[in-house]
């Protein structure tokens, strides 16, 4: 490639703009991109570069978000609610971890179980354990049917429920690489709770995935909520490793900027 992004470029990581963007304007004439933020500061930078692509990512996936453009897409037949490129990120670490056993928590739909466990059906190896609060009976007959369920353990319970987390510990086998997506209910505690309870089942070198943190830039959109700016996972995951030196925020798996899962990647070290 002669210009425009490089695969693996690790400068365009994702992180929210510092001050509040207000208006971007692109000219196409000149190729230039105009930020102005609400401080009333404006930068200017080439349209087609790593800067510019940031910015308008940033901007793409909040109007994306208000659109639901997450809802679009399915796996295998089951909806899956996801941003294809989450998804295609995730499976990069699931191929370097090779998991015996992936822990989610939210099961919605089931697509993204379905997901996980077609990976591992491609390895010969590996199985999921998917647990909500409630499983609709629909998609739980879906689900039930569904060719990858050889590969799902479903559980009806709170993550949180104290019997929970002994069955998901029951199911593991003693040497076995475990992995860990939460994807449940999103509040700042919540997750938090997850996360401690959770966090012990990671094998060392695996990973916890605390998905949505780019809840935190949604709170101006349709839909959005203020105090998402502090209610969300992502700053669960930073007050889980103030009290964890353990683990660590791995940025690789989001490393293009186009994701709703910011901060999201902990690996136990």
């Amino acid at each position: 490639m002669a210009s425009g992004l490089q695969p693996r470029d690790r400068t365009l990581r994702y992180y929210p703009l510092v001050a509040r963007l207000w208006k971007l304007t692109a000219d196409t004439v000149s190729q230039t991109l105009f930020a102005t933020y609400a401080d009333g500061t404006t930068e200017s930078m080439p349209l087609y570069s790593h800067d510019a692509f940031r910015q308008l990512s940033y901007l793409w996936l909040k109007s994306g978000w208000a659109s639901k453009f997450s809802y679009n897409f399915s796996w295998m037949g089951r909806p899956i609610i996801q941003m294809p490129e989450d998804m295609v990120m995730i499976q990069e670490i699931i191929h370097r971890v090779k998991p015996d056993v992936l822990v989610e928590t939210g099961v919605a739909h089931g697509g993204s179980g379905v997901f996980y466990a077609s990976l591992f059906e491609a390895y010969g190896k590996g199985r999921v354990i998917s647990i909500d609060i409630e499983i609709r009976e629909h998609n739980r007959k879906a689900l039930e049917a569904h060719p990858m369920k050889k590969r799902i353990t479903l559980i009806e319970r709170s993550s949180t429920a104290p019997e929970t987390v002994a069955e998901v510990r029951g199911l593991i086998k003693a040497g076995e690489s475990v992995m860990v997506v939460l994807d449940s209910n999103h509040t700042r505690a919540h997750v938090l709770e997850e996360l401690e309870l959770y966090a012990p089942l990671v094998t060392t070198g695996s990973y916890i995935v605390a998905t949505d943190g780019s809840m935190v830039d949604l709170t101006d959109v349709p839909g959005g909520k203020p105090e998402w700016a502090t209610d969300n996972p992502k700053m669960a995951v930073h007050d889980f490793l103030a009290g964890h030196d353990g683990f660590e925020i791995d940025p690789e798996p989001t490393r293009l900027g186009i994701t709703y899962w910011p901060d999201a990647y902990l690996r136990r070290k």
